[in-house]
C-alpha cells in the first residue's frame, strides 16, 4: 500500500504541476528523452522553484510569478518554464513506477492495475477506505502512460537518491 500511496502522490504531483500552467487535467504528458544535465538541472532548480511556488495564491500564477519562474528556469538551464515543466512531469513519470526499495521499475498503468487487483482481494481493508483507494486508483490510472524512452528509466535511477526527497 505504501509504494500505491507514493504513486498517487506522484501523479497528484504530475497533476499539480500541469493545473499550477493551466494545462488541461485530461492531457497527456508530453514525454521527452531525458539528458543528464536536464535533470542536473531540474534538481539544482528545485528549491528555487518551491520558493516561488510558495508565493503562489492560486492554481494559476500572476504575471509577477510567472516571470520570477521563467527566470529560475533558465537560470538552470531550461528554454523556459514550460520546459522546466516537462522535464518535471517526465521525472515525476518514471519515479512513479521506481519501488523504493529496490529500485526496480515497473510500468505505471501496470503497477496501477497490479494494485487495483490487490486491493481488491484484500479482506483486511475496510470497505470505506477499499472504496476511496480504488476511487484514488482509477484516477491514477487515467493519467497512468507507459514510458516511451526507457532510457530515461536508467537516468533516473542514477538520480534517484537526489530526487526522491524532493517530489515528496
Amino acid at each position: 500500500m505504501l509504494q500505491i500511496r507514493l504513486l498517487v502522490a506522484t501523479f497528484a504531483t504530475v497533476a499539480a504541476l500541469h493545473f499550477s500552467i493551466g494545462a488541461s487535467a485530461q492531457a497527456p504528458i508530453k514525454q521527452l528523452q531525458l539528458t543528464e544535465p536536464q535533470v542536473e538541472g531540474f534538481i539544482a532548480a528545485h528549491k528555487d522553484m518551491g520558493v516561488v511556488a510558495e508565493k503562489m495564491q492560486s492554481d494559476k500564477p500572476d504575471a509577477k510569478i510567472q516571470t520570477q519562474l521563467e527566470a529560475i528556469s533558465k537560470k538552470f538551464g531550461f528554454k523556459s518554464f514550460d520546459d522546466y515543466d516537462e522535464v518535471a512531469a517526465n521525472i515525476a513519470l518514471v519515479m512513479a513506477g521506481m519501488d523504493p526499495q529496490t529500485k526496480a521499475f515497473t510500468d505505471p498503468p501496470t503497477a496501477i492495475k497490479k494494485e487495483i487487483d490487490e486491493v481488491k482481494t484484500d479482506k483486511s481493508i475496510p470497505e470505506k477506505e477499499r472504496k476511496q483507494a480504488l476511487e484514488e486508483l482509477n484516477e491514477a490510472m487515467k493519467l497512468a502512460q507507459p514510458i516511451q524512452y526507457p532510457s530515461n528509466i536508467e537516468l533516473v535511477k542514477k538520480y534517484y537518491d537526489r530526487l526522491e526527497p524532493l517530489l515528496q
